[in-house]
């Protein structure tokens, strides 16, 4: 989540994640540039595949982690952009077309056609998270991602629909009130990752971004510059190190901690037959074992779900995977041979998202395990001033500004 202290130059993203919850206080710029001047994070108690499953649990590790980020930069953090995730995200893509009153289209033509696209039916325990313009067409002229002040008669837009549980979001939202902040807006993860990692080129090209956090591994398909497809997949690091300890008869703390101090995805990059120690379950006394059964236990899950991306990719419409590739971020993507694993199956270049143009503490703004947390910092810069009715807005505004378009419209 990100949100705001109160000095208005200052945003806060509050990564509520299944592993762990991170705040980043950033400063913005005038010219937009986000300088990291705050950092706090605190285990994860109280979720899992990035939903809340105690309440209190969940509250108490915000409150940690945003008293630490406060005392580091200095501020009193006020009210947050707060991300969302889990298997219950849903999404869609809409057309809508209407016409266009004046021969030129006006932002009441856009907000217009916008909710003519939005007029779909949604089940009643989801709720409207974002709507992404894919393009505009005006008279059959299609890829217009500006069409105000266009001439014509007739306007069409294309648009991503993304919606999650009502209960779901209003658990996240109960935790942040319960720590004396105001949730001002909930954002999927892997859009706000996608403003940390992703470049406009691959945006264009067509690009697919995985998010592999504790709980879950996020997926947002990017084709023309635009959102195609989203989905979510209840797997994640916390997988790879429940299968460590399984396998290697471990405590699951322990196994944590080798997967991130020896975990590895190939095992031809071990080298010889390198051992590792491990603790034993109860008084037993610790043992050896070679990196090369450890790194068998890591291959399986990981290939298992790469495939899984790829099979989700396949149903969302897109037959192979995107051009420009495969950018894999978050805190299990760090894994040492994740990136040539993620080669081998998918078949495309893979690179490593690390998050960009973010200024400031190096530990987070060069860390993919922080990706999204950056990611809320740049989408809260990019939208602010928030205005009424804006593409993507959700809300008692969003409301008022939709029965006043209707009226417009009809009378």
């Amino acid at each position: 989540m990100t949100k705001r202290s109160e000095r208005n130059d200052l945003l806060v993203g509050l990564d509520v994640g299944t592993s762990k919850i991170a705040a980043i206080v950033g400063e913005v710029s005038p010219a937009g540039q986000v300088n990291v001047v705050g950092f706090g994070t605190h285990p994860s108690r109280g979720l899992k595949k990035g939903v809340v499953v105690n309440i209190e649990a969940t509250v108490q590790s915000i409150k940690r982690a945003v008293e630490e980020a406060e005392l580091m930069a200095g501020c009193r953090i006020q009210s947050v952009f707060a991300g969302i995730s889990g298997s219950h995200v849903r999404s869609l893509n809409s057309n809508g077309i209407v016409a266009v009153r004046s021969r030129e289209v006006t932002q009441h033509d856009v907000d217009r056609v916008i909710d003519a696209a939005c007029a779909v039916a949604i089940p009643a325990d989801q709720e409207l998270l974002h709507v992404l313009p894919q393009e505009f067409i005006v008279d059959d002229q299609g890829g217009i991602t500006e069409p105000i002040g266009m001439s014509g008669v007739r306007l069409e837009v294309r648009v991503h629909m993304i919606t999650g549980s009502v209960s779901a979001a209003q658990n996240i939202k109960k935790c942040i009130e319960r720590c004396g902040l105001t949730a001002d807006k909930l954002i999927l993860e892997q859009l706000a990752s996608s403003y940390a990692v992703l470049m406009d080129d691959e945006k264009e090209l067509g690009v697919c971004l995985v998010d592999i956090g504790g709980g879950t591994s996020d997926i947002a398909v990017f084709e023309h510059g635009a959102i195609r497809h989203t989905s979510v997949i209840p797997i994640g690091g916390d997988h790879v190190s429940n299968d460590i300890a399984v396998a290697l008869r471990a405590p699951p703390k322990h196994a944590d901690e080798i997967k991130i101090k020896h975990g590895c995805a190939l095992p031809e990059l071990i080298e010889g037959e390198e051992m590792i120690d491990v603790s034993e379950v109860g008084d037993r006394p610790n043992r050896s074992m070679s990196k090369h059964v450890l790194t068998e236990v890591i291959r399986a899950r990981m290939e298992e779900l790469f495939r899984l991306i790829l099979r989700e990719v396949r149903r969302g419409g897109f037959d192979t995977m995107p051009a420009g590739g495969v950018v894999l971020t978050g805190g299990c993507a760090q894994l040492r041979g994740a990136v040539e694993l993620a080669e081998e199956v998918f078949e495309v270049p893979v690179r490593l998202g690390v998050p960009s143009e973010v200024q400031g503490l190096s530990d987070v703004a060069g860390n993919p395990g922080h990706a999204t947390g950056v990611g809320l910092l740049r989408f809260g810069a990019q939208s602010q001033p928030q205005t009424p009715g804006k593409v993507g807005d959700s809300g008692f505004t969003n409301m008022l500004a939709r029965m006043k378009s209707w009226f417009q419209g009809n009378f």
